[in-house]
């Protein structure tokens, strides 16, 4: 089967990059042989137990080669060891690369804008809105918005809001941090499947994020020293080999770590949760008029010159930017 490239645009240079895609042949596949001809085959293949399975196969089974094989690992993700906390030595399975941490304060810096809203993650950002008058409107792309918050009494509080979706891929730092300063009203998980977040998963299945296992946080940014934009949702949505996701704030550096819980205050750039591992996705959702997206993000997202499968696939223009954790997504109207 062929497949096509996929593309993104560095933010710090502007120019197009070309991703390479973990098993892609094998997705590409599963989703559309599989998926279309063995419909019993592809929901085990995507069913929680399936994932935790070949998460173990993958990720947990240490380096062999005395340190060969590490080495080969940590060069083909292209992992920057002088960003991490942990000395080479202790990363001696997938998992402990995947779950690294690293030195945040000074290798991601963050603007001291109080009104600045930054990226959950080391990821690839799309940005969307629920608005029909909106230039960044994406009607049931990528998640069904009436299913993505289940039932809950926050779909009213979102409705017509604007959105970013990050796509975390396997390379990526797996720690997720507070996008925003608040107090935490809700948080709940929306039981789902295991489906990848490679694009061509992602086109083929309609509303994947929403069909996904996911965490749900709301945050209430309108408090003593909040970020002042509202109410924020913050969805982390599990993938095919996430195992799960922990929730472990810090309130300094990686120290001490909680479970977030209704009542507890976030503090903008501090570690939230992390992913174990693989590739997977969080969405922000705001209310709507609250905040405006980084200009270079939506210019970037509109680019003709870069060869999308998003673009391809949902035949309109977009384009995912790379950008780093805990710096500028938004700034608050």
């Amino acid at each position: 089967m062929q497949t096509m490239q996929h593309q993104y645009v560095e933010r710090a240079s502007g120019r197009a990059c070309s991703e390479r895609l973990f098993a892609d042949r094998l997705i590409g596949l599963l989703y559309h042989n599989v998926r279309e001809h063995a419909p019993s085959l592809f929901r085990m293949a995507t069913s929680s137990r399936m994932s935790a399975v070949l998460g173990f196969v993958n990720y947990d089974l240490p380096f062999g080669g005395c340190g060969s094989a590490c080495s080969r690992f940590l060069k083909e993700l292209q992992v920057d060891l002088g960003e991490c906390l942990d000395e080479p030595a202790q990363l001696d399975t997938p998992r402990k690369v995947f779950e690294r941490r690293i030195r945040y304060r000074h290798c991601r810096p963050m603007p001291e804008d109080e009104a600045a809203v930054v990226s959950p993650a080391d990821a690839r950002v799309l940005l969307g809105s629920c608005r029909e008058t909106s230039q960044l409107f994406i009607k049931d792309k990528f998640f069904s918005f009436s299913e993505l918050l289940g039932e809950s009494m926050w779909q009213e509080a979102f409705k017509n809001g604007d959105f970013a979706l990050f796509r975390l891929t396997p390379d990526k730092y797996h720690y997720n941090h507070a996008p925003v300063s608040g107090q935490v009203l809700e948080i709940y998980q929306i039981d789902g499947a295991f489906n990848s977040c490679n694009p061509g998963a992602i086109v083929a299945v309609a509303t994947p994020y929403s069909k996904n296992r996911r965490m749900v946080t709301i945050i209430d940014t309108d408090v003593e020293g909040g970020t002042a934009v509202g109410l924020v949702a913050m969805v982390e949505v599990v993938a095919l080999m996430i195992g799960e996701i922990v929730q472990c704030y810090s309130e300094r550096d990686y120290d001490d770590p909680q479970a977030v819980a209704p009542g507890m205050f976030l503090e903008k750039g501090q570690p939230k949760s992390l992913y174990r591992p693989g590739s997977s996705t969080d969405i922000l959702i705001f209310q709507q008029g609250r905040v405006e997206f980084a200009e270079d993000l939506r210019i970037n997202q509109r680019r003709v010159d870069v060869s999308s499968r998003f673009t391809k696939g949902f035949q309109t223009s977009l384009v995912e930017t790379d950008i780093q954790v805990r710096s500028l997504l938004a700034k608050r109207k």
